[in-house]
């Protein structure tokens, strides 16, 4: 994919914004908008790669994907880029690993609008610093993603949520190979995944029930506590813990010690060597940046 007209649309100077499809937050106002190009540029199912740019639809590609019975870790809404870019993991992350563990190679560009590559089409011919994983939940500060190398995974043949009101921690060791554990506080909700009779004999062993997916995620923020540490929820307000993980679904923000200084000094140092002009999506706090 040619992204010379991508990088003159960013430029070398002035501050720049790139926008998807807004499910993520919209572009900073008053700032020149830019999109990242669109368009799968190849599928390999053989290698379980894919090459698309980052405008693409994440559900164009799963559309494309499931012709070859494969799928991506990529949570299924706005763009791929801004999926990336964000760095937030879907709740099958339990069962799909982080969605930085999808990204292969990255083509971007830089604050002064050159057309850089990060990775490489597969994991063994990759050396150097991983500049991928550090462009994703970098939220465009330190480059717009223009094309990516996925990769990709088989897709489940079948797959069913189940719920119970059994402690969670008793329930989690006994499940085998789950995709999603998510708990509120009262019910457990569990998504399980591959043969149909091996999910359906593993959810009648531990007296799962059918059920929907839980609809009232809470959205008003996104708590990142260690998964030991998830039992202390249980009376801390409305939210969803995805357990095996670490993630809340909070209503309210987190309350924490404050941010180690060593570690905004980190972010701020790597910010200022890939845009020391601070020109690339201007109003994102460094501390939102990870």
């Amino acid at each position: 994919m040619d992204l010379s007209e991508f990088a003159e649309e960013v430029g070398e100077d002035g501050p720049v914004t790139i926008a998807g499809l807004s499910t993520r937050g919209g572009p900073v106002d008053g700032v020149r908008v830019v999109m990242a190009p669109s368009g799968i540029d190849w599928v390999r199912p053989e290698e379980m790669t894919v090459q698309c740019g980052a405008g693409v639809p994440v559900d164009e590609l799963d559309e494309a994907l499931a012709e070859h019975g494969q799928a991506v870790a990529i949570p299924p809404t706005g763009t791929v880029g801004g999926a990336l870019a964000v760095g937030r993991s879907g709740i099958r992350r339990l069962g799909y690993g982080p969605i930085r563990d999808a990204l292969l190679q990255a083509r971007y560009v830089s604050a002064d609008g050159t057309v850089v590559k990060a990775g490489g089409p597969t994991v063994k011919n990759v050396s150097g610093f991983d500049l991928c994983r550090l462009l994703v939940g970098s939220r465009g500060t330190l480059g717009f993603i223009g094309e990516v190398i996925l990769r990709t995974r088989p897709r489940a043949t079948f797959e069913q949520w189940y719920v119970a009101t059994t402690d969670p921690f008793e329930l989690f060791p006994r499940l085998y190979r789950p995709t999603s554990v998510l708990w509120d506080g009262t019910s457990v909700w569990v998504l399980l995944e591959g043969h149909r009779d091996d999910v359906v004999a593993q959810a009648t062993a531990l007296g799962l029930r059918d059920a929907d997916p839980p609809g009232d995620v809470p959205t008003g923020a996104r708590w990142s506590l260690p998964p030991s540490r998830l039992g202390a929820l249980r009376s801390n307000g409305r939210f969803v813990a995805e357990i095996g993980v670490g993630v809340v679904h909070h209503e309210l923000p987190q309350t924490h010690a404050d941010v180690d200084p060593g570690i905004v000094e980190l972010h701020r140092r790597i910010k200022h060597q890939f845009d020391p002009g601070r020109r690339l999506n201007p109003g994102v706090d460094v501390l939102e940046v990870g």
